[in-house]
């Protein structure tokens, strides 16, 4: 007879505890942060689509604003400075590393602003198809890293509420070792 409650116990005991596990949020530290790190790459994938426009919008303007090679040089070198800068999953707990890749993409959107309003000053150039539907693209591009970004910047953000915050802190320091993600300057 006590062998069987002894089996009974345990068996209450191991329901119980699943039971305490399963709704105390054990399962929602991996579950965010998984999801932080898909936005994470669908900012990088509208960055990489950012940066294929550009050699073909470069060199339309050139065809049209051989003049502007300092406004031109800035948007190629700046180009080159973004894509040189890799941002993995791994590194998202690294504010620095973080932080540069942020500034690299900051510099080539404001080249490419200043790039855009050189074209202001070429009627020939603001009227060729090619370069509106390169145009099109890149501000249909820059309105998709914008929601990226802002998806991204809300998942890290219950993410990082989640392993500071109870139960969640427990879990991330007890059994994950969670570290805050870095967060995108707005």
């Amino acid at each position: 007879m006590t062998t069987t409650m002894s089996r009974r116990s345990a068996v209450i005991a191991v329901i119980c505890l699943a039971g305490i596990l399963s709704g105390c949020g054990y399962n929602t530290i991996p579950t965010l942060e998984e999801q932080a790190k898909a936005r994470w790459s669908d900012v990088q994938n509208q960055y990489q689509r950012r940066a294929d426009l550009i050699p073909n919008l470069v060199a339309t303007v050139q065809g049209y604003a051989k003049q502007e090679k300092d406004v031109l040089t800035a948007v190629v070198e700046a180009r080159s400075k973004a894509t040189q800068i890799k941002l993995d999953v791994s590194q998202l707990t690294d504010p620095e590393k973080v932080k540069q890749f942020q500034d690299a993409q900051n510099q080539l959107t404001g080249a490419l602003g200043r790039l855009l309003a050189v074209s202001e000053n070429y009627p020939d150039l603001k009227s060729n198809a090619n370069f509106l539907a390169l145009q099109s693209q890149l501000e249909g591009t820059e309105n998709r890293i914008a929601v990226a970004r802002r998806d991204y910047i809300e998942t890290v953000r219950a993410y990082n509420t989640e392993i500071k915050t109870l139960p969640g802190v427990i879990w991330a320091k007890t059994v994950f070792g969670s570290k805050p993600m870095a967060e995108l300057d707005r």
